[in-house]
């Protein structure tokens, strides 16, 4: 869950790396509590709940995939191949999934190597 909430206190932050745990973690973290979200607003009989969740996490889902691109050494920019039909969305998970560069790059140092606080 820790993973969840760094992510979501660096709201709109899209400079820097991103690790794969911390992009993958969100991910799932995320899809989780979508799902539950779902079945509550269902249950409730207020899809907007989904709606309102998604609008909300929209902003930190789209910075910590624009960092993970930076740890593979690529530009944020490439977030927008998801929009190509069929093949964008694979090529960016291909990305996402792709080990980070060892060494520091133009979007700063490794994040593995950096402290922890």
């Amino acid at each position: 869950m820790n993973w969840y909430i760094d992510v979501l206190k660096k709201y709109a932050v899209f400079s820097g790396r991103a690790r794969r745990q911390e992009f993958w973690m969100f991910e799932l973290i995320n899809f989780i509590i979508a799902i539950v979200i779902g079945v509550i607003g269902t249950a409730l009989d207020f899809s907007l709940l989904s709606v309102l969740y998604s609008l909300a996490i929209f902003l930190p889902s789209l910075a910590v995939t624009v960092r993970r691109l930076h740890d593979t050494g690529r530009s944020g920019w490439w977030v927008l191949i998801a929009l190509v039909p069929l093949v964008g969305f694979i090529v960016l998970i291909v990305f996402a999934a792709t080990e980070g560069d060892q060494h520091q790059n133009a979007h700063g140092p490794n994040p593995k190597l950096a402290p922890a606080y």
